[in-house]
């Protein structure tokens, strides 16, 4: 239980940390078991609306994998993945987009209401935010990537005291609606604001040395480390297009990646306001952490 001391000794803490970030804009892409359990969905919620109040400019972006597996099940289609990519036919498309933009994005923007803060809800389409391209690869489907960013939506919407909820489904130049990875939106997105931080929650701690060892975790790196770490084999599987994308958004002007441990009570907090925070931080190559 926290003492008097241990509660002053918190708020300290902190306190530099809001001081130095107040203004600044903060992309998080949220997904995971913190999007899944209740209770941990309520903490993030919690700490988005207190970086809020005091002053920080959060956006959410956010996907829902889980949630369109449930829905393709109840309408008898079987989800099909190629390379960690969800494989989007016509109609897979039609339930992505019901999925992300009509229940994931307005329950999220519910929850951020509720707590006390002032969310809006939007997708990729609206206002021309994001235009997609095909993702490549013939046999994805509507599978996408990011073609181009127009951040006037989201800057009317920060300058207006609210935080934005992002789905990340946009269109291309003919309307065609795309599926795009929400960790490549938040990332695109970060770079295209010139935010403070780029946060991926995750279900894992960071970045592991040894994945089977939480104390090999690499609490600050550079760019030119990561990179290493990825020729090593080190950082490899699905932890590599996370740590692509963040490296992506810092050499596009960022200032700082972060990949935590959504599961962990209140991350987001403990990574940004606390001296030793709790995942990994990751710098463009020179710069002090």
């Amino acid at each position: 239980m926290l003492t008097n001391q241990d509660r002053v000794q918190v708020l300290s803490e902190a306190l530099p940390y809001i001081q130095k970030f107040v203004g600044r804009t903060v992309v998080i892409k949220y997904g995971g078991a913190a999007m899944k359990e209740e209770a941990l969905k309520q903490q993030v919620i919690s700490d988005v609306v207190f970086m809020a109040c005091v002053g920080l400019r959060p956006i959410l972006v956010h996907g829902g994998g889980p949630e369109i597996n449930t829905w393709l099940d109840k309408l008898g289609i079987a989800p099909q993945f190629k390379n960690g990519l969800r494989v989007t036919d016509a109609v897979t498309m039609e339930v992505v987009e019901m999925v992300l933009v009509g229940r994931v994005n307005k329950e999220i923007v519910r929850l951020i209401n509720q707590a006390g803060g002032k969310a809006v809800g939007i997708a990729g389409v609206d206002g021309n935010l994001i235009q997609a391209r095909p993702e490549g690869s013939d046999d994805m489907g509507f599978v996408g990537e990011v073609k181009n960013v127009q951040i006037d939506l989201l800057e009317t919407l920060i300058q207006g005291g609210y935080i934005p909820v992002v789905s990340s489904v946009a269109a291309d130049e003919t309307g065609q609606a795309f599926n795009i990875n929400a960790d490549t939106v938040a990332g695109e997105l970060a770079a295209a604001l010139g935010a403070e931080k780029l946060i991926l929650l995750t279900d894992t701690a960071g970045i592991l040395h040894n994945p089977q060892d939480m104390s090999t975790l690499y609490h600050f790196l550079n760019i030119q480390q990561a990179r290493q770490l990825i020729e090593q084999g080190i950082i490899s599987g699905g932890m590599i297009p996370k740590v692509s994308c963040c490296v992506r958004s810092l050499a596009q002007g960022v200032k700082a990646a972060h990949i935590l441990d959504g599961r962990l009570p209140h991350s987001l907090l403990l990574e940004i306001f606390t001296d030793t925070g709790i995942g990994s931080m990751i710098v463009a190559s020179g710069m002090e952490g």
